[in-house]
């Protein structure tokens, strides 16, 4: 027992070594690659005012933020990924903030921002719907959350190979679910959505890459 202990600790010891130092650098070059920013640019067109970016990451959004975003709060969790995003923090000239690490529980006022932005983040986010919670509360009415999200395939043979492999998925990426159906859960949480496309990312997997893009509209 003593020894099962010990091998399960060293385990947790590794695994989150890998979360912390590994996986910020490998989201940073993956999520990073130029085929995205086509994607970037046409989520975050619109943006304007205050707007809050939960999953900010390593700031790979930063050179699409529209002229019309007078600041950015940045929810982030993880610091080697805003260590990461330095060099897009100096260049750019929109006033972008650390604002919090948790997208459960924001640190903004009620009905304080124009506008939220999410990209491949609320696949990971453990509590998603009191995440949009929090959004709905922080957004001021008619305010909008810009999303691009993979999740649930359209396809029912997709999501089975999805339902399969999600649980080794989430291991190595730190939480990512496959099947988490994002129209549904914004839907639920009370937003309305105003623009949708749902497709599958060109010369990507299907299981991951099953992306929902649009605007949702807080009430």
């Amino acid at each position: 027992m003593v020894l099962n202990g010990a091998r399960a600790g060293k385990a947790a010891r590794a695994l989150g070594l890998y979360n912390d130092r590994l996986l910020p650098r490998i989201l940073n070059a993956s999520c990073g690659s130029q085929k995205l920013d086509p994607l970037r640019r046409q989520v975050c067109a619109g943006l304007a005012g205050e707007v809050v970016e939960i999953g900010f990451g390593s700031g790979l959004n930063i050179p699409f933020y529209p002229a019309g975003v007078a600041g950015v709060g940045a929810v982030e969790p993880s610091d080697l990924s805003w260590e990461l995003a330095g060099e897009r923090l100096r260049a750019t000239t929109v006033p972008v903030l650390r604002s919090g690490l948790n997208g459960e529980s924001l640190s903004f006022a009620d009905d304080s921002l124009d506008a939220a932005l999410s990209t491949w983040t609320l696949c990971t986010i453990p509590d998603v719907a009191a995440a949009l919670g929090e959004l709905r509360r922080v957004l001021k009415p008619g305010g909008t959350l810009h999303f691009l999200e993979h999740g649930l395939a359209p396809d029912e043979e997709v999501r089975r190979w999805q339902r399969r492999v999600e649980p080794v998925h989430r291991r190595i990426t730190g939480g990512c679910h496959l099947t988490r159906p994002i129209v549904e859960l914004l839907k639920t949480a009370g937003f309305t959505i105003r623009e949708l496309d749902v497709f599958y990312e060109k010369g990507a997997s299907r299981l991951s890459a099953a992306d929902s893009l649009g605007i949702a509209q807080s009430p």
